[in-house]
């Protein structure tokens, strides 16, 4: 056990210096090259409007910086849609219970900072909770299935199948359809919609996409809501996933840096018992 947890502290490091080294090299020259853009493109406006000092832009880019962070859209004027009407605010509620956390919209009033720390104090765990049953119910519909067409020597084939369904039908409602929406509402490219997608259902939300932002275009009144349902169930496929996954690579590792005779009895245990779940939901 020692040597196994040892091994996985070791490529858990290797893992993030290999990321660090990759988004290094894939994106510092991008962000110099878009330094040098903005520096220039600040020199031509000062070339073009002379009344204008360095200082003075300046001070216009930090308030239209402030403006961003508070989750005002600096394009377009003060007819833009209002952020906190209540499909938005059903939205931005949905990224703090999930903890994806966009980081394009926040709470500027003290009185909705306080309100969204005890939000997300008490919505927190409700969400787990939620995705938690929503996951174990998953899970029982498959078993069930397994039970239902069960048929001596063909366990592992219905195994195999029904693990196949619940990977291809999450794949295509969760994954696939929807950034064909999302490319066609927003005018993103497929491959924009599939990264803001998966970006978005594993929680991690960088806010460099976020659904329902362009003031340019109109809306419909639930388009918002509709993604914040679609998030959650989808949360609650791709949790199941990475779960599947996570139990996959330790049982890997297990067979690979612990005693033959141990890792192989527990393996062979759990494919001998057919009512052994297939998917594990953490308790």
């Amino acid at each position: 056990p020692s040597t196994w947890t040892l091994m996985l502290v070791l490529g858990y490091l290797f893992y993030l210096l290999l990321g660090a080294m990759v988004f290094q090299l894939l994106e510092k020259q991008a962000e110099a090259q878009s330094r040098d853009q903005f520096q220039l493109e600040k020199l031509k406006f000062l070339q073009n409007y002379t009344c204008l000092d360095k200082q003075a832009l300046e001070q216009f880019v930090q308030v239209i910086l402030e403006a961003w962070e508070k989750g005002v859209n600096p394009e377009g004027n003060s007819t833009n849609p209002s952020n906190w009407d209540f499909s938005n605010s059903f939205f931005f509620a949905g990224t703090v219970v999930t903890t994806i956390g966009y980081g394009n919209l926040a709470p500027s009033t003290v009185a909705g900072q306080v309100f969204c720390v005890f939000y997300a104090l008490f919505g927190v765990p409700l969400n787990l909770a939620f995705l938690n049953q929503l996951g174990k119910g998953l899970n029982a519909h498959l078993i069930t299935l397994e039970r239902w067409v069960h048929k001596p020597g063909r366990a592992r084939v219905v195994q195999t199948l029904s693990l196949a369904l619940f990977l291809t039908a999450g794949t295509l409602l969760f994954l696939v359809f929807p950034p064909m929406i999302f490319s066609y509402v927003e005018g993103w490219s497929y491959g924009e919609g599939f990264y803001f997608t998966f970006i978005t259902l594993s929680t991690i939300g960088f806010g460099d996409y976020v659904v329902g932002t362009d003031p340019n275009k109109h809306y419909i009144s639930m388009y918002r809501s509709l993604a914040a349902i679609w998030i959650v169930f989808g949360l609650a496929w791709l949790a199941l996933v990475f779960n599947l996954g996570a139990d996959l690579m330790e049982k890997f590792l297990q067979l690979k840096w612990h005693k033959p005779g141990t890792a192989e009895e527990g393996v062979t245990k759990m494919e001998d018992d057919p009512d052994q779940p297939r998917i594990h939901i953490p308790s």
